[in-house]
């Protein structure tokens, strides 16, 4: 029940009340016990030749002493438990004390049954004892804590380390189904997938790491990669663990890594670069980045490590420009890229121009040098070229997932 707090100090004195005449009649009991049995010591030690006689010649001492004394059950047992060094007239001097002192313990307790003033009494004086054993002053109540401040703490870094770091490999499929393997497997080739759906993205991750998804909608998701579900079956949808929309997909997947910049850029061709600490949101809704309009749709991401971009549109045009004529934003649509008559954007990425631009086929590790790319460098927003002599045809920037800048 809800009490006041003078209905709980009330509740706690009446317990102690009740704890204090629980315990002097348990006391009562133990006394008359102890003084039948020392009033029966004392018939034995003033008849103790007849005692001693009766103990040695009767086959039932016990019966015989009973009757001859006129004592109890418990007197007499007593008195046949008696060890023999017992036997002397100190002891005789001891028990007679015991008695009276015994006696005059009785007479106090039973005062303090029948008297409620002396039971209060009782408890107040108990009440002060507590308080000189435990109160602040003394050596067992004293304060043993010092208070402060808290410290600040990193949350995410002490759920860090207190999940076990273990290598896992992510997958994502093409409708957006994901799940994790033990340990970065680069072969996925004989995973299975759902009728109608493929393989996506699969990444190398730590299950302490954040994943970051980035979804046609411009916003970026945050997972943690330990809490993504296992290997067994298909996994489970991402729509389950973010709010995506009907029509939405995941463009790319990636292990999130503080301090890096990325390249976030419509199919309409506007784009600009966002610190990558600035895009994580561990909520369901995620955060909205890169702003798209109506019928336009987030097409890339990647890492921004370098001075200049390429991009190519749908058109199979590219154009090179310095990556410091894109602005640096936290949200919004940024600047337009490249120039299109028809269609839109199809690929971009962050590079080196000294290193040359690179790229994979199957014929393995490819580049253009600077020197080479001279005719295909111009300033941002213009429609570029088509691209020199051998210039992959295919996807030169694959979205698999890793956005590394090497791809």
């Amino acid at each position: 029940q809800v009490m006041s707090l003078k209905d709980s100090l009330q509740a706690f004195l009446d317990h102690r009340r009740d704890v204090l005449l629980r315990r002097t009649r348990f006391r009562l009991d133990k006394i008359a016990h102890r003084l039948e049995v020392l009033e029966g010591y004392l018939i034995a030690y003033l008849n103790l030749d007849e005692v001693i006689r009766i103990i040695r010649e009767e086959d039932e001492p016990k019966k015989e002493l009973i009757k001859t004394f006129k004592l109890t059950d418990v007197q007499a047992e007593a008195i046949l438990n008696m060890r023999l060094r017992s036997l002397r007239k100190l002891e005789e001097m001891e028990i007679k004390g015991e008695h009276k002192d015994l006696t005059a313990e009785r007479k106090t307790l039973n005062a303090l049954l029948k008297s409620e003033g002396k039971q209060w009494d009782t408890i107040a004086g108990e009440l002060k004892e507590l308080k000189g054993s435990f109160g602040p002053k003394s050596t067992l109540g004293k304060r043993r804590t010092t208070l402060a401040d808290a410290p600040d703490v990193d949350e995410a870094a002490v759920v860090e380390e207190l999940t076990v770091k273990e290598p896992i490999t992510v997958v994502c499929s093409e409708s957006g189904w994901v799940r994790t393997l033990k340990g970065h497997t680069d072969d996925t080739s004989s995973l299975k997938y759902k009728a109608g759906d493929g393989p996506k993205f699969a990444i190398h991750a730590q299950t302490t790491d954040k994943v970051i998804l980035f979804a046609t909608n411009g916003r970026f998701y945050t997972l943690d990669a330990g809490k993504l579900p296992g290997g067994r079956g298909f996994g489970e949808p991402v729509s389950v663990m973010v709010d995506l929309g009907d029509g939405e997909s995941v463009v790319a997947m990636f292990v999130h890594q503080p301090g890096r910049s990325l390249l976030v850029a419509s199919q309409g061709g506007h784009g600009f670069v966002v610190d990558e600490d600035d895009i994580v949101a561990m909520t369901r809704k995620g955060k909205q980045v890169l702003n798209v309009a109506a019928g336009d749709e987030a097409l890339i991401c990647t890492v921004a490590d370098g001075d200049t971009v390429a991009v190519m549109g749908e058109n199979r045009k590219l154009l090179l420009f310095p990556l410091d004529q894109v602005n640096r934003m936290a949200r919004g649509r940024g600047v337009r890229l490249q120039r299109y008559k028809d269609g839109g954007l199809r690929q971009a990425k962050v590079f080196k121009l000294k290193d040359g631009f690179q790229w994979r086929d199957g014929g393995g590790q490819k580049s253009l040098d600077a020197k080479a790319l001279k005719d295909w460098r111009g300033e941002r927003a213009q429609a570029g070229r088509l691209p020199p002599n051998g210039f992959p045809k295919r996807d030169w920037a694959p979205r698999d997932g890793s956005i590394q800048t090497d791809l």
